[in-house]
Order: C-alpha cells, then structure tokens, then sequence
C-alpha cells in the first residue's frame, strides 16, 4: 500500500511522540561517538582499522595516535558553521519583507529570475540532472509566478514574526511538546507550492534565516530520524512514518510529505541531547548556530547507511515529490 501523504493520526499523539523520542534518546550517543570517532566520515575509525588489518591477514594490534576528542568536534562544529554560512546571504538579501516589497508587482521575475536563479536550493535542484527532480521541473514550470511569490512572503512573514515576537533564547529548548512549539502552522496550504515549495525548500528557507528556531528538513534528515527510531513502527498501520513505502514498484523513500512542525520537535529534542554530549567534551553548542550542528550530525548519520539507502530507492523514480 502506497504510504498516504497525511501523516497517520497516532503519529501525532503525545505518548506515541515520547515513546519515539525514548528510542532515539538511546541510540544518538551511538551515532556521536561514531561522529567523533570517524570525525563526520572523514576519518576511519580505529573499530574499521582493526577489521582492515584482520582482513588484510595482520595479527598485531594496529596503533593509532590518540585523538583530542574535544579539538575534533571543535573542528567539525566549525566547518559546519563555515559550509551553511556559503550561501547563506543569497537567502538573506532575498528572503526578506523589505526585498519581497519589490517583486509583489512583478511576480513573473520574481519566479523566473530570482527564485530560479538566486535561491541556491531551487537553482540547483533545476539544474539537476537526476531523474528523480523531473517532476519538480515540470511542477515549477507549470506553476502560477503569484502562487510562488505569496506562498514565499507567507513563509518570510511567519518566520519573522515568530523570531521578533514569540521567540525567547533562553527558554526556547524548555519547550518538551510539539503543540507547545506551536510550527504546525507551517504545514498549512497556504505555506506550500504544490511539487515545489513542501517541507523540503520551505524548511530551507527558514532555517537560513533563523538557524536558532527552524531545523533543515532535508532528504538526508528524514533518513536519519529512520534510523535514529531503530525503525520501528510503534504502532503505526503502515512501516515507519519517516518512510514512504510503494509495494508495487518495490522502492522505499524517505517521506517527502512528513510535516515540519514534527520534524522540528524531534529535531529540537535531539538538539537537547547533543548539547549535553558536546557539553560533556567541554563544548558549549551556540545558540545561534544550534540547528547547524543538528543538521551535520542528522546528515551523518544517514551517510553511514548511504549503501542501504540507495538500495531502497531502487526505482524510486516512480514517487510523487513534496520539496
């Protein structure tokens, strides 16, 4: 059975939220301590260099210099910091009410130049060559240029109003409910572009302006929830919520339609977490910054099971996609 695009109803029900959260309380300090040990899979860990050796026929222990655990995640929290902030102006001097002012006369050019050619996320899933992003082209070609710019200057109004009137730096990873965290809003129709503008780019969106509020809801993330909840079902009818599963074409994807606001729950409860393992090598996660950090560690973990991925999405062509 094709996985339905409206989330499950227990899905969203508090003690269902906590018994999920239960489960990936207990598996992230695995993934972090792979993190460190592989320094974001850039190194090989000393467990890997011990099977080499074995493998390769070598019966002495290998030896390896000892690492300064807290200069790694230092370095890693850096370049994690270093690659978001690339293009992270282009979306500033666009993704702003004042910029937006100007285009709300000429919406054509705000589609056909500036979001085609200026929002790094959209220009370069335009210019992909994968299959897969066919459908997103067509959906963008076909798409109304007053519907992208009104969905746009929804998403930038919302954003703003909650970082300038709702937001609170110090209490804000106090929150322990999705309700009270209140993004649910952001899944309503009137912040979605049908085929192009869903939780994926929205996300992108928000999360390159306030990367202190809104998490990056990207394909790589949503993967790593699956994994990160063990892949269990915990009583949802179909596989894993964070799965969309068509039986007859044999694929498996990540889910395309899973809500924002969910997502940013889990994401600020892993935040939590990883704060207090940061905390524990003498590393204080910035507030600013603090969805950066959660984003390289989600995009780690969902690289390691890279070779299991690509295997379930054999065929995926066939899915419908939300962006």
């Amino acid at each position: 059975m094709y996985y339905p695009n409206n989330l499950e109803e227990i899905c969203w029900n508090q003690d269902h939220i906590e018994k999920v959260w239960n489960e990936m309380q207990k598996i992230v300090p695995t993934y972090f301590q792979k993190y460190i040990d592989t320094e974001s899979g850039q190194a090989i860990s000393e467990s890997d260099i011990e099977k080499l050796a074995s493998k390769f026929g070598s019966t002495s222990t290998p030896t390896s210099k000892p690492r300064n655990t807290k200069e790694i995640l230092r370095k890693l929290l850096r370049e994690s910091i270093v690659n978001y902030e690339k293009d992270r102006q282009s979306y500033q001097d666009i993704l702003n009410l004042e910029a937006l002012e100007d285009y709300k006369h000429d919406v054509n050019s705000f589609k056909n130049t500036v979001l085609k050619n200026q929002i790094p996320i959209i220009n370069k899933t335009l210019n992909s060559k994968a299959k897969e992003l066919e459908k997103f082209k067509i959906a963008f070609k076909h798409s109304q240029a007053g519907d992208f710019f009104r969905v746009t200057l929804n998403i930038v109004k919302l954003a703003c109003e909650r970082r300038n009137n709702w937001y609170k730096e110090d209490e804000f990873e106090g929150i322990n409910t999705c309700v009270n965290l209140g993004y649910r809003e952001l899944d309503g129709d009137e912040y979605i572009v049908y085929g192009v503008i869903g939780g994926g780019i929205k996300s992108q969106f928000i999360y390159k302006l306030f990367p202190e509020m809104y998490p990056n809801r990207s394909r790589e993330a949503i993967w790593a929830l699956y994994y990160l909840s063990n892949k269990q079902k915990f009583g949802c009818h179909e596989d894993s919520q964070f799965l969309m599963i068509n039986t007859q074409e044999g694929s498996t994807q990540q889910n395309y339609f899973y809500p924002y606001s969910l997502f940013a729950f889990y994401a600020l409860q892993i935040c939590k977490q990883l704060r207090v393992l940061y905390s524990e090598h003498g590393i204080t996660l910035p507030n600013e910054y603090r969805f950066v950090a959660v984003d390289s560690f989600l995009s780690f973990v969902a690289r390691t099971h890279q070779t299991e991925i690509d295997t379930l999405k054999q065929r995926s062509n066939s899915y419908h996609y939300d962006y």
